[in-house]
């Protein structure tokens, strides 16, 4: 995998930033979602990740061919930061006492705001 979590990306086509805060070896949501949203129909097989998107308190689902790392990273403002990473070092969060592993330990309600 090309990115892992606590890393601040930028994302290539809809030029958002965020920070990741999940990863999979390949995709992991619903054919619906997929058929719906992924409209540039990016490989299925491939990484894809959970970004918290900057400035809003959306998440997001995103291949990991549209996604680069944000040089020069500035914080993310996301009500969950706080919950899940401490300090930005070098583009990168450290993580909170919040996870369990790589698996954040948030209500998932929360997760999927």
């Amino acid at each position: 995998m090309k990115f892992k979590i606590g890393q601040v990306v930028h994302h290539q086509m809809f030029d958002y930033r965020g920070v990741i805060f999940g990863a999979h070896l390949t995709f992991k949501g619903s054919e619906t979602w997929y058929e719906q949203v992924a409209k540039s129909r990016p490989p299925k097989d491939k990484p894809w990740y959970s970004v918290l998107v900057h400035g809003s308190a959306q998440t997001t689902y995103v291949a990991e061919r549209n996604l680069e790392i944000e040089e020069g990273a500035l914080a993310i403002e996301h009500p969950l930061v706080p919950l899940l990473f401490d300090d930005l070092v070098g583009g990168e969060y450290t993580r909170t006492a919040s996870w369990d592993g790589d698996v954040p330990l948030i209500p998932s309600t929360i997760a999927n705001a």
